[in-house]
């Protein structure tokens, strides 16, 4: 085992965390830690992202569930349009991305470059979201939850998480704070029973179109399910508004990250 695969095995540990935390995000390091230190194309990437992601998010729901903290209604109404939707981008549109998006005189920006800063450029965009909220920046205040725009939100979500392998989580949670009117935690617990079967759902169209190593992945998402139990127990002591905040500026840092290396490799 090489050096940045022993880190690589240890950031799977992270993501459960990550994910057990904050509901969500667990792809903004499982996809990076895939393509960075195990050098895997993207497009693998995003498929073993869904699979780790997912399972974890369902070891995630059985804890939550024990302490209901989860909105079904909400869940039900967020899941059903994302479910369709991730499907679909898996299955049609994924294969017929072209492998060079845009040609420069020396600069080419490929299908995986493409969906890599496309990622990053989400995640930012959502912390943002996430901040301004915070503040009491983002939305008016209302206890009316809005189903309508979580359905078209759902939709968005699934194309998402076809696209870029995440469940979501970095935009399902602000989405449930803001338009479900759920607190923090009531979002986390909620997102994580959403990114199950989205992730998941996504994943079983691609286990007929790639070459799955089995043994890897299994590893890499025993690893992250480990990490998910300490997260749970962690984010017991951490106060919502900390939660949410410490949330937005992980994103901001792995969207950085994401594209430093993809710009100067």
């Amino acid at each position: 085992m090489s050096y940045l695969e022993s880190i690589g095995f240890f950031g799977a540990f992270l993501t459960g965390i990550v994910i057990g935390l904050f509901g969500g995000g667990g792809s903004i390091l499982a996809v990076p830690i895939f393509v960075y230190l195990f050098k895997l194309n993207p497009v693998i990437a995003t498929s073993y992202s869904m699979f780790v992601v997912g399972s974890s998010a369902a070891i995630g729901t059985l804890i939550n569930i024990k302490k209901k903290l989860i909105e079904y209604k909400t869940a039900v109404v967020f899941t059903l349009p994302a479910l369709v939707s991730v499907f679909l981008t898996r299955r049609f549109l994924i294969p017929n991305i072209p492998d060079t998006l845009l040609s420069f005189e020396s600069f080419d920006i490929t299908k995986e470059m493409g969906l890599m800063l496309f990622f990053s450029s989400i995640i930012i965009l959502s912390s943002i979201l996430m901040i301004r909220n915070s503040l009491g920046v983002a939305t008016k205040t209302t206890t009316k939850k809005n189903y309508g725009l979580l359905i078209f939100i759902g939709l968005g979500v699934g194309v998402l998480t076809g696209l870029l392998g995440a469940g979501g989580g970095f935009i399902i949670v602000p989405a449930l704070v803001m338009f479900a009117r759920l607190t923090i935690k009531q979002a986390v617990a909620t997102s994580l029973i959403i990114i199950t079967f989205n992730s998941l759902i996504g994943f079983s169209s691609d286990v007929f179109l790639l070459k799955i190593e089995w043994n890897f992945l299994t590893l890499f998402t025993a690893l992250s399910v480990a990490g998910i139990f300490i997260g749970t127990y962690i984010s017991s002591f951490v106060r919502e508004s900390t939660l949410k905040i410490n949330f937005a500026r992980f994103m901001i840092v792995m969207a950085a990250v994401i594209i430093f290396k993809e710009l100067t490799s």
